[in-house]
């Protein structure tokens, strides 16, 4: 974090997506120290409750394959793997697409990415994109051989290399910088993030013209005292995930809403702090050893082909029919009490909370297809 203060020091007030950036990815950063999603970590994501959400994903990952007319490779570029927790239950879940598959970690964190290693077998970025991703050079022969997978990668970024399958980002468009605004009498200000000894401080000053007219077409009606997130890095995100694909869909799973009903709702609700499983403090405060996440306001990104809940999509791929079979297992083996019988009993417990309409469940998951 000291860089951070360096440079505030150095070159007065940062916009406040300067300062996001280096509490979670900068030298000292909340991710950069290796904190991030598990049971004994700083806060739950769908894929860290069990298995069965990683099997869903396996069925929506064939309903694609299918769709596209079974490509062989079909990438899978999960954005923010993290540890690759979802990636492992994919694996397990054993889906059809599996011997066309190759699945990529994506992960900025080199400690996370390290720690892929330790759930799957992890094979060289040229296994998944063979000879085009290690320059200009290319063999005119060169090509990926059909019927291998699946492989496993990691990378610290999405490739260049086009692709035909799914980009999947799973609570990453919450994590990106974004900047600040403040609606006051005398029209809206930026929140800019400043320095008093050693505590981070905001500091208000006039907004540029351009980002007046943004926020004024984004909340019109915003009242005095309203605030609002503007997210150009995840609309630059999503713009680089669409240009990766040749065929396929972007999927991204996210905490969201619209940005005049952000403004409308206290702003401590929408941007949010957590650690050790539970709400942090305020966002300055602690710089580095607490998560900085923000709502996704969609009417900022591309017009998505679909959107609607995580417990709506969960269901549109099956999730009800995997419930059915554990209950099924469960009802049969409960009286001999094996694993067996405790795994099938789990996934209720999984279902009920990937799909809790006060929790995951209320979720969006937007689709765009290409």
């Amino acid at each position: 974090m000291q860089g951070l203060f360096d440079r505030i020091h150095r070159e007065g007030p940062v916009r406040f997506d300067a300062a996001v950036e280096a509490l979670l990815y900068g030298d000292g950063g909340f991710f950069a120290s290796g904190a991030g999603a598990g049971r004994r970590a700083d806060f739950l994501t769908s894929p860290e409750v069990g298995p069965l959400f990683g099997a869903v994903v396996a069925n929506a990952l064939d309903a694609e394959w299918e769709r596209l007319g079974r490509p062989d490779p079909f990438v899978v570029l999960e954005a923010a793997a993290g540890r690759g927790a979802l990636a492992r239950a994919v694996l397990d879940a054993g889906p059809a697409c599996a011997p066309a598959l190759r699945y990529v970690c994506v992960e900025r964190s080199a400690i996370l990415r390290a720690r892929i290693d330790d759930l799957l077998p992890i094979e060289p970025a040229a296994n998944v994109f063979g000879a085009v991703v290690s320059g200009d050079d290319l063999d005119d022969d060169a090509h990926v051989i059909a019927g291998t997978g699946p492989v496993f990668a990691t990378l610290d970024d999405l490739p260049l290399v086009p692709i035909t399958g799914v980009v999947l980002a799973n609570e990453l468009l919450d994590n990106l910088p974004f900047r600040l605004v403040e609606r006051t009498a005398k029209g809206w200000s930026e929140v800019l993030v400043g320095a008093e000894k050693h505590a981070l401080v905001e500091v208000l000053v006039p907004a540029s013209p351009d980002i007046v007219g943004e926020a004024t077409r984004l909340a019109p009606d915003a009242p005095v005292g309203a605030r609002l997130p503007l997210q150009h890095e995840a609309t630059a995100w999503l713009r680089r995930a669409l240009g990766v694909l040749q065929a396929g869909r972007v999927v991204v799973i996210d905490y969201a809403d619209t940005s005049a009903s952000l403004a409308a709702r206290p702003w401590t609700e929408w941007l949010r702090t957590y650690r050790g499983h539970a709400r942090g403090g305020p966002p300055l405060v602690t710089p580095g050893e607490q998560d900085v996440t923000c709502e996704v306001a969609f009417d900022q990104l591309p017009r998505p082909t679909t959107n609607r809940s995580q417990a709506e999509w969960l269901a549109a791929h099956g999730i009800d029919a995997l419930v059915a079979v554990a209950q099924a297992a469960w009802q049969e083996r409960a009286h001999v009490g094996d694993l067996e019988a405790l795994k099938h009993r789990s996934r209720l417990g999984e279902a009920d909370a990937l799909t809790d309409a006060g929790g995951l469940g209320a979720f969006r998951v937007l689709e765009w297809m290409v």
